[in-house]
């Protein structure tokens, strides 16, 4: 994790300068980030309903009322920092737009993301571990404590992913085109996550890798 800070030039962004070479002023410390982004992260992806949070079938919420519930636990969190926080997110983890808040992918909560743009990618990847990946080829990718399946649009990405959870992952290829011409739905989330709901085993192989 890392400090958020601010460009006159480029905005809000994370790290010590920005991508111009410019320091910018300090916005919040690193152990902040954290914090603030674990509970907003929970907040749009697991709990909203804690907090009498009102989420609509797409994950939107208020952001005023989000704003509301963030202000209470954390004192020096008001509109600004929140909207530093997503504005310098990297991996475009929320959406803000108009008065409302949402995350684009990570949900436990059921939500349809009905509005999000469809994936246009022919091929998308699945990077597990060895016996996750023969049960995969016999029944097929299903979500684990998520609405979603997460799918990756490119192999490096996937195997990124995959080597959080172990050391010799096997990645798994999906043929997206012909998933979505049998009438799967399948959306981007953001340049690297497309979402599933499920992906039947006849759409998979496994990558052979030299």
């Amino acid at each position: 994790m890392e400090d958020i800070r601010i460009c006159p030039n480029h905005g809000y962004y994370r790290g010590e300068k920005c991508k111009c070479g410019y320091q910018g002023e300090l916005i919040l410390e690193k152990e902040k980030v954290e914090k603030l982004g674990r509970f907003i992260s929970g907040l749009l992806r697991h709990f909203p309903q804690k907090f009498n949070l009102e989420m609509d079938k797409d994950g939107w919420v208020s952001f005023n009322a989000l704003s509301r519930i963030v202000s209470r636990k954390y004192k020096w969190a008001n509109k600004w920092i929140i909207k530093a926080l997503i504005y310098s997110d990297e991996k475009k983890r929320y959406e803000l737009k108009d008065d409302k808040i949402r995350a684009r992918y990570g949900h436990s909560v059921d939500v349809e993301l009905s509005d999000l743009p469809e994936s246009e990618e022919k091929t998308l990847y699945y990077g597990t571990g060895e016996e996750e990946a023969d049960r995969m080829l016999e029944i097929g990718i299903k979500p684990v404590n998520q609405t979603f399946v997460h799918l990756s649009t490119t192999i490096e990405k996937s195997e990124e992913v995959a080597r959080l959870r172990t050391d010799d992952p096997i990645i798994l290829e999906i043929d997206a085109e012909k998933a979505r011409n049998d009438g799967i739905r399948i959306v981007k989330a953001n340049d690297y996550i497309a979402l599933v709901k499920e992906i039947p085993p006849e759409y998979i192989k496994k990558v052979n890798r030299l």
